[in-house]
């Protein structure tokens, strides 16, 4: 089968993902085997690339927003049958067993594995998966549509609930790409304001289409004070800018799992019990709650198409901020 594989880490403008003829796997007890339609490209897969994320295996296969169809299963993995179309997401399976999965707290599981990372991903034409990890996509969705769903659109909808996002409250939303263009979507059904901030005019715009009632850049102060933001953008500096906006007692979510380093703060910022909380993975309730969720509304994703073989060049117009919504490998 064809795969793009990444040898080492290393910057995107190098181009370092090949594409290379390797074994078509086999699902092993417990997984399943996906014949991939569409992979998603997300600022993680940037993070596993150029080394943001310390390597856990290499070669990789990046690519952790997959759709396609279940081809094959292993032994005891018939939850889901064989033509079932699915997703696979970026927590990819967990120990069960530690005390953050007793808990209910899978997504802070000691022992993970995540698809694109320490296992092989999408960006291939076929992948495994745990059968207890995947998601039935709704029907709404083409395949193509459904794929942000996967990270974007499931990371954004946990950051939402982390944020406490409230019926009428003020959100504010920093860095709008695939996720945020998702989760406001998500925030304008539940009822809240919607305060963009982001360094480009193109996706202000895009903004401003979904519903946003003010968009300006990066770090200008909304018109009004906000109860609780989202930081997409994996710059620590804005740190400071989305606390200094909240409003007493707000709450702060970092949606990413790399951010540049957060400057020194002023004490100010975080008094009057201003809360800052990071956002680590996601459970599968999270993914059930939201496929559900944007089924209902329904979400619209605005995608941008690229060959499989076009991985590199996807992924260096994202760290340019020259894709508005999400861009999608095809890969079928």
């Amino acid at each position: 089968m064809h795969a793009c594989i990444l040898a080492s880490p290393a910057p995107i403008e190098t181009n370092p993902l090949r594409m290379a003829e390797v074994p078509k796997p086999s699902p092993g007890s417990g997984q399943v085997l996906v014949r991939v339609s569409a992979c998603g490209v997300c600022r993680t897969d940037l993070h596993v690339i150029e080394g943001e994320l310390t390597p856990r295996k290499s070669p990789i296969t990046p690519g952790h927003q997959v759709v396609g169809v279940i081809e094959a299963a292993g032994r005891g993995a018939e939850k889901h049958a064989v033509g079932t179309r699915v997703g696979v997401a970026w927590l990819h399976s967990t120990d069960g067993d530690c005390e953050y999965c007793k808990a209910g707290k899978e997504n802070l599981c000691d022992h993970p594995t995540f698809t694109g990372y320490t296992v092989d991903g999408g960006y291939a034409e076929y992948c495994l998966a745990d059968a207890d990890f995947v998601y039935p996509i709704p029907d709404g969705f083409d395949d193509l549509k459904a794929a942000p769903l996967l990270c974007a659109g499931i990371i954004g909808f946990r950051s939402l609930r982390l944020a406490g996002v409230e019926r009428g409250g003020r959100l504010g939303l920093y860095g709008f790409g695939a996720a945020a263009h998702v989760a406001i979507q998500v925030a304008r059904h539940w009822g809240a304001e919607v305060y963009a901030c982001t360094r480009d005019e193109r996706h202000q715009k895009l903004a401003l289409e979904l519903g946003a009632v003010w968009a300006g850049g990066t770090v200008a102060d909304p018109p009004a004070k906000l109860d609780s933001a989202i930081i997409f953008a994996p710059a620590g500096e804005i740190v400071p800018a989305a606390l200094k906006a909240l409003k007493k007692g707000g709450t702060l979510a970092l949606g990413g799992i790399h951010m540049s380093d957060i400057p020194p703060l002023h004490y100010d910022l975080l008094y009057e019990e201003r809360v800052v909380r990071s956002v680590a993975n996601n459970t599968r309730q999270d993914g059930h709650d939201f496929l559900r969720i944007a089924a209902e509304i329904p979400v619209h994703i605005e995608t941008e198409v690229f060959p499989l073989r076009e991985a590199n060049r996807a992924l260096n117009a994202l760290k340019n901020d020259a894709i508005r919504g999400a861009a999608v490998l095809e890969v079928h």
